[in-house]
C-alpha cells in the first residue's frame, strides 16, 4: 500500500490538484491547516469552484475513498491557505 503525503498552498482563483489518480482505490485524509474562523478550503473535482466545492473548516480534517482514476482538486478562500494530505493507495 503505497503511502502519499503532501502540504499544498491553495489559491483563491484557480484549483489545484492535490491527489492525483490511480488505477486503485485511495484513502485520502485532508486537513485544513488554518487555525482562523471563516477560511476555508474547498475540494472537489476538476470543475471545482469556491462557488461549487465542498468546503472544510478551519482545523477541519475529512476522510475520503476516492475511486479508480478520480483526481481531487483544492482551493481556498482566502487565498494560501495549506492543506495537509495523507493517501494511501489500496493495492
Amino acid at each position: 500500500m503505497p503511502v502519499k503525503t503532501g502540504q499544498f498552498t491553495l489559491s483563491s482563483t484557480t484549483r489545484q490538484k492535490i491527489v492525483s489518480a490511480s488505477t486503485m482505490p485511495q484513502f485520502v485524509r485532508l486537513h485544513n491547516a488554518t487555525k482562523a474562523n471563516n477560511e476555508y478550503v474547498f475540494i472537489g473535482n476538476d470543475t471545482l469552484t469556491l462557488a461549487t466545492g465542498y468546503h472544510m473548516d478551519s482545523g477541519e480534517t475529512i476522510d475520503l475513498l476516492l475511486t479508480p482514476n478520480d483526481d481531487l482538486y483544492g482551493m481556498s478562500d482566502p487565498n494560501g491557505l495549506t492543506v495537509h494530505v495523507l493517501a494511501v493507495t489500496q493495492d
